[in-house]
């Protein structure tokens, strides 16, 4: 198997690893879609009802929400509503909502984690979104109580990117030149939990590139860059590459668009 010069032992180990770590957990958890609510020292359940005479502005909408679709498929959600993932609310309503009488997922992702699992194992990979050290939370990609489970989106790739671009703003655009790939959405190129590779890329270096840009690929070389597919002047692609990836080798310096080149040159 031919990889690229920059392929380490300890990065194929580390991959190895995790790989085998995302396996194990899917097995564990493939009949476990929903597991017990978290436990509130003392509480009962109280029923979702309770819930809306204070939180209203959650539960008005929440027939519309992915969560609701599973809460109604599945009888152990179904019977607790709103406590399959804030615990047990029997205390919270008798105190008025006194501060540490109800589980709060924002602040606690273990909640969120212990359905999805394999989100858990990804924060975990070197490059991912801090939300295992509590910089950030489930809560400011996803929307829980409405509508789709990624926040402020509807069906539409826009939106899903809308997402991503609230805090990465300098890849918003519109750009001059736009790259099709952000068509398809930031997770085209970018796993938003978390990756083995820089950036939180879904590949390494020009393989990702080479995902959708089979034309400068050698087919007889198990993907590798074709050095006589595009030439530039004197240089191809392999004398390039020698120095960095796609974009960090002085070509295509701005891979989600550019004002200034089509080639999305700097």
């Amino acid at each position: 198997m031919n990889l690229p010069t920059r392929w380490t032992k300890n990065t194929l180990l580390f991959g190895g690893i995790a790989a085998w770590g995302l396996l194990l957990i899917s097995c564990v958890s493939a009949n476990r879609a929903v597991l017990a609510p978290p436990a509130v020292p003392g509480a009962q359940f109280a029923g979702s009802k309770s819930c809306a005479e204070c939180h209203a502005d959650h539960t008005a909408h929440f027939a519309t929400a992915s969560h609701a679709r599973l809460a109604l498929a599945d009888p152990k959600v179904g019977d607790t509503g709103c406590e399959a993932c804030h615990g047990p609310g029997s205390i919270h309503n008798k105190s008025g909502g006194a501060k540490g009488t109800i589980i709060n997922p924002r602040r606690s992702p273990e909640t969120c984690f212990a359905c999805h699992l394999d989100k858990r194992a990804q924060f975990s990979l070197p490059n991912s979104h801090q939300v295992l050290n509590g910089k950030m939370s489930c809560a400011d990609c996803h929307e829980v109580h409405k509508g789709n489970a990624i926040a402020g989106t509807g069906a539409d790739l826009e939106g899903q990117n809308a997402t991503c671009t609230k805090c990465h703003t300098e890849q918003k655009g519109p750009f001059v030149y736009e790259h099709g790939a952000m068509r398809e959405g930031c997770v085209a190129c970018h796993n938003p939990h978390g990756t083995i590779n820089a950036k939180m890329l879904v590949a390494r270096d020009a393989n990702l590139c080479l995902r959708c840009h089979l034309e400068v690929g050698d087919p007889g070389s198990s993907g590798q860059i074709n050095a006589n597919a595009i030439r530039h002047t004197a240089e191809n692609h392999n004398t390039r590459l020698m120095q960095g990836t796609c974009w960090s080798a002085g070509c295509h310096e701005q891979p989600h668009g550019s004002n200034a080149s089509f080639h999305f040159r700097n």
